[in-house]
């Protein structure tokens, strides 16, 4: 089998921008990104945490948005993100019947630090995203335990272990192995120079619709995979892709929101038609521009781009968002999981 490497170690250059010196989403100062795995008998499941910043979440938000492309999903957190712009917790990413244990999970782990939350200030909201790994993963039993959640946080660090690994372990995506992958863009702006990075848990699409590197590859796939024995055979798309974007752009959560749409360019392009029962959303954060909850000053003062310099913004995180989708299924091991269900890996095609 191919040795699993990431889109460029193929020489599959995605656009025309830079990357960051990791090429992840932590190319962002401060991002980390933790997994928790669990793979027991029939279960193959996992949870994966996104830190903006070191700090107290609750106490310094960051400034943040969402978008949906099609809403075939159980996402927690979104509402308050788009009605205030700010996000106040880590992010989580798990199965779909796991998006309960992980908030109360997450919303324990915030009460620890900030005695005051349900006393003297209002609650907390937690965000929690999914996508349904029932193909691999025996979704019915909810393995996954509050633990897990504290493990995932507790494991962020700048390196991002991408594939088979935390949420991403029981994916499929094109019909192959998917789950986690990242990657990042680096743009400059008046002599400025930023960072923008994407974070991509997959589990949609169709193999014969696949696109690598502008080149339409699928359907030669689809024929490699129908001569093999354990070749998965072909099913409606139900699955779901979560998009997760950090930036250190000083932006307002209303022009982050402008940002975090042309996601929806680099989904497309790797074949993506966002099927009926495909989840696709993008939930995007801005590491600069800390909101205090309980400032000193009430007074806000944000400082941001003009709208005629987002375009580079625009164009990285389209280019991010591709290659990161692309990573998560090269870094893909072949697995095997529920009932003997088997995937296999797009490394093992190249």
């Amino acid at each position: 089998m191919a040795d699993r490497k990431r889109a460029r170690e193929w020489k599959l250059d995605i656009g025309r921008l830079p990357t960051g010196p990791r090429n992840m989403i932590t190319d962002v100062a401060g991002v980390t990104v933790g997994h928790a795995t669990v793979r027991q008998g029939n279960s193959h499941t996992g949870v994966t945490a996104i830190l903006p910043h070191s700090g107290n979440l609750f106490q310094e938000k960051v400034v943040a948005a969402t978008h949906v492309f099609n809403g075939f999903g159980k996402t927690m957190g979104t509402l308050q993100i788009n009605e205030l712009g700010t996000i106040e917790t880590p992010v989580l990413l798990t199965n779909t019947l796991s998006v309960g244990i992980c908030a109360t999970a997450l919303i324990k782990y915030m009460l620890k630090d900030n005695p005051e939350i349900g006393r003297t200030v209002g609650t907390i909201n937690p965000v929690v995203a999914e996508c349904n790994d029932m193909y691999l993963n025996d979704i019915r039993s909810i393995v996954l335990q509050e633990k897990d959640v504290y493990a995932a946080i507790a494991d962020a660090t700048a390196h991002v272990e991408e594939g088979a690994v935390g949420a991403g372990t029981g994916m499929k995506c094109f019909g192959l192995k998917g789950g986690i992958g990242t990657a990042s863009r680096v743009v400059t702006i008046q002599a400025d120079t930023y960072t923008l990075g994407v974070l991509a848990l997959t589990n949609f699409g169709q193999l014969k619709d696949l696109v690598i590197s502008g080149r339409k590859l699928g359907q030669q796939l689809e024929k490699l995979q129908k001569k093999s024995e354990k070749g998965q055979q072909e099913q409606t798309e139900r699955g779901s892709v979560v998009i997760i974007v950090a930036t250190d752009l000083p932006v307002t959560d209303r022009q982050l929101r402008r940002i975090i749409k042309r996601c929806g360019i680099g989904l497309s392009h790797t074949g993506s038609k966002m099927g009926h029962g495909s989840g696709d959303l993008v939930i995007g954060f801005s590491t600069v521009n800390h909101v205090m909850h309980q400032p000193a000053d009430k007074r806000r003062t944000l400082v941001y781009l003009h709208e005629e310099e987002l375009d580079a913004a625009f164009l990285a995180a389209a280019e991010a968002t591709e290659e990161a989708i692309l990573n998560s299924l090269l870094m893909a091991a072949p697995a095997t999981g529920r009932d003997g269900h088997f995937l296999h890996s797009l490394s093992e095609y190249l």
